[in-house]
C-alpha cells in the first residue's frame, strides 16, 4: 500500500478574516470539514499539522493519525507556503504528499480519491498536481484593455478560450519534486479539475457568509 501523507498547516493569525481557521459555520469550527475527511479516509497514513493554534494542538494530540508540528516563529506570519511545507516533511519520507487547506472545506472525499488515482496513473507523465476550476468569462486588464476576447466581437461566453483558475482545494507532490525548486508545483504539473460547486475558498469575511447559506442548502 502506498504511503500518503497529508499536510494541513494552520496558523492562529488571518489578516482579513480574524481566526478564520476556528470560526464555527454551522456548528462546526471550519478546520473541522477538510481534517475529518483526512481522517476518514483509508487512503491517508498520517495527517500533519503545522500548527500554532492551540486549541487544535490541545484536541488531537492524542490522535494516532495526526502528528502536531510546532509552528516556528519564522512561519507564524504571512509567509510563503512553500516554507512551511519544507518545514513540515523534512523528518518524514512517503510516496505521496497532499498539500490541502482548511479553507477549502467543500471538496469531496471522492474528488480527492480521484485526484491521487490520477496522480499514480500518470506519475511518468507529471511530478505534481494541483486543483483548478475551469472559468469561462470574459477577463479585462485595468485600463479596459481585454484578455481573452475582442471587443469588435462578443461571442458567447462558453465559445471563450477558458481560463484555470488555482483554486487551492489541494496540490500532490512527491518529496523529490518537492526539493527540486522547493515548491509543491513541480517542473510537469497536471491542472486537475475540480467542480465549482466543491471549489470554494474562505478568502474575505462575505465567503463564511456565503458558505453558511450553502450549507443549509
Amino acid at each position: 500500500m502506498k504511503k500518503i501523507i497529508a499536510l494541513l498547516p494552520m496558523r492562529a493569525g488571518s489578516q482579513r478574516v480574524i481566526n478564520k481557521n476556528t470560526r464555527k459555520i454551522n456548528g462546526k469550527y471550519l478546520y473541522e470539514f477538510v481534517l475529518e475527511k483526512l481522517i476518514k479516509s483509508d487512503l491517508i497514513s498520517l495527517i500533519l499539522i503545522n500548527t500554532d493554534i492551540s486549541q487544535v494542538k490541545q484536541k488531537y494530540h492524542n490522535n494516532n493519525k495526526i502528528r502536531l508540528i510546532e509552528r516556528s516563529e519564522k512561519l507564524k506570519g504571512n509567509c510563503d507556503i512553500n516554507l512551511v511545507i519544507a518545514d513540515s516533511i523534512k523528518d518524514f519520507e512517503a510516496d505521496l504528499f497532499i498539500q490541502t487547506h482548511v479553507t477549502n472545506p467543500l471538496y469531496k472525499l471522492e474528488t480527492l480519491k480521484r485526484a491521487i488515482k490520477y496522480y499514480f496513473d500518470n506519475i511518468n507523465t507529471y511530478d505534481s498536481l494541483f486543483g483548478v476550476t475551469r472559468i469561462y468569462k470574459r477577463f479585462w486588464y485595468e485600463g479596459a484593455i481585454p484578455v481573452n476576447h475582442q471587443i469588435e466581437s462578443e461571442p458567447t461566453t462558453q465559445n471563450l478560450t477558458p481560463y484555470f483558475e488555482e483554486n487551492s482545494c489541494f496540490y500532490l507532490f512527491s518529496k523529490n519534486s518537492f526539493l527540486k525548486k522547493n515548491n509543491r508545483i513541480g517542473d510537469k504539473p497536471k491542472l486537475f479539475e475540480i467542480p465549482k460547486e466543491e471549489s470554494w475558498d474562505i478568502d474575505e469575511e462575505e465567503d463564511l457568509i456565503i458558505l453558511e447559506k450553502l450549507l443549509s442548502i
